[in-house]
């Protein structure tokens, strides 16, 4: 596997990068399983925060934005232990809102997407180049390929208040210079997507509301393989993934994603679906699809990817709807061997693992005590190993990510959250 073109730092692109590992590394992590250690946290209000990214040594940035058909968004350099402002972007040129993207380059500059827009910045948070994308949608997010370019693609699914997205039926996936933004390049994936973009070395997926799809990145053009369409939908009443993490040889997703729209605070008790939420596994060989259900419970919801530990031999899938984590266990051939643990917590944000510890960071949102907590968990045994109050009224939806202090970030839409033990 090619390595993105970002910048070297622990943490450059939301989930850690195009394969969406989740894994912070380091030697530390939180350090839970040290006696005498308990967690802390600081917060602040951060309107409609969506993710931190870092780049050098105590450079910690954070992606916000406002809302509404015409929203824009801005970029902060924050103080990494106080959570204060330092510098700020511009406004940028966003569009129909849903959650976008940041990523620091290999190049040293900082890009977003949001909306139907593009943003190269600097360091210092100066604009030094801004697109127009091709269609009038949300962008949700991009990826980084080994060569620099970013591919990003327009979002298919229902806007909050319900607005249907209009337009074609089917998704057009872009590629972007890293310098100009220009598009390079692009390709039609023949159904709307939802999920956000993952990527191994030159090779994107996209899930798509009924099937994995991918493109491959060759010689300046972007090509659909058309030999590769497994169907993940198998049964009446299943409805759409969200985004893939790609690992041992099998892309690796939620299920039953319709609904996400209903979120009003928290996900609990909005699912409608009648069938269970499942864990879904696509072998990226052969194309083979098993599925495994969370809890068995109907009225399941999700928007986020599960979190997959090949070395620890778990993957966790969670059932925000209603209020389920499940730790299956993995065999040698990294298949679904049966359930490990199970817990009851209100989760619904983008999980965070620290490689070193197994330890997984995970979210609770209890409104009858305050809001939400975070939450870190041995992930083979499921065992809690600390909870602290996060200080956010909302449940999130979107990024956890690393820090530089054996720490961690919470983004919500309200609140920014730091962690440490």
């Amino acid at each position: 596997m090619q390595r993105a073109a970002l910048w070297s730092s622990p943490w450059a692109a939301e989930d850690g990068g195009p394969t969406r590992s989740a894994a912070a590394p380091g030697p530390r992590g939180l350090a839970l399983g040290t006696p005498g250690r308990s967690l802390s946290a600081t917060s602040r209000m951060a309107m409609v925060s969506t993710m931190v990214v870092l780049r050098e040594p105590d450079e910690v940035f954070l992606l916000c934005h406002t809302g509404g058909d015409a929203a824009v968004s801005w970029v902060e350099q924050i103080h990494p232990l106080t959570l204060e402002t330092l510098h700020r972007s511009p406004d940028l040129a966003g569009g129909p809102t849903w959650p976008g993207g940041l990523a620091a380059h290999a190049d040293g500059s900082l890009h977003v997407v949001f909306g139907n827009h593009a943003h190269r910045l600097s360091a210092s948070l100066a604009v030094e180049a801004s697109v127009t994308l091709p269609r009038h949608r949300p962008y949700n997010s991009f990826v980084t390929l080994p060569d620099g370019h970013l591919v990003a693609k327009d979002f298919g699914g229902i806007l909050p208040g319900g607005v249907a997205p209009g337009g074609p039926s089917d998704t057009e996936v872009v590629v972007l210079r890293p310098d100009t933004l220009a598009v390079a390049a692009t390709a039609v994936v023949p159904e709307p997507s939802i999920a956000r973009l993952s990527a191994d070395g030159d090779i994107v997926y996209v899930v798509g509301t009924t099937r994995l799809w991918r493109l491959h990145w060759r010689n300046g053009g972007l090509a659909l393989d058309t030999d590769f369409a497994p169907h993940y939908v198998t049964m009446p009443g299943q409805t759409y993934g969200w985004d893939a993490v790609l690992a041992g040889g099998a892309a690796w997703f939620l299920d039953n994603g319709e609904g996400s729209e209903r979120y009003a605070g928290t996900f609990r008790g909005v699912g409608s679906h009648t069938t269970p939420l499942h864990l879904v596994r696509v072998d990226l060989g052969t194309g083979e699809v098993d599925l495994h259900e969370v809890c068995g419970l109907p009225g399941g919801l999700i928007a986020n990817p599960p979190a997959i530990d090949l070395q620890r031999q778990r993957a966790v899938g969670y059932d925000s709807g209603n209020g389920v984590v499940t730790g299956f266990r993995l065999d040698g051939q990294h298949r679904v061997d049966g359930i490990a643990w199970q817990r009851h917590l209100n989760h619904g944000a983008h999980p965070l693992r620290f490689e070193a510890t197994g330890e997984l960071l995970l979210l609770d949102h209890r409104p009858e005590e305050g809001g939400e907590q975070a939450v870190v968990l041995d992930i083979v045994e499921g065992r809690e190993l600390g909870r602290v109050a996060t200080g956010s009224p909302v449940q999130s939806v979107v990024f956890t990510a690393p820090g530089w202090h054996d720490d961690a970030y919470i983004c919500s839409f309200t609140t920014l959250t730091r962690i440490v033990a």
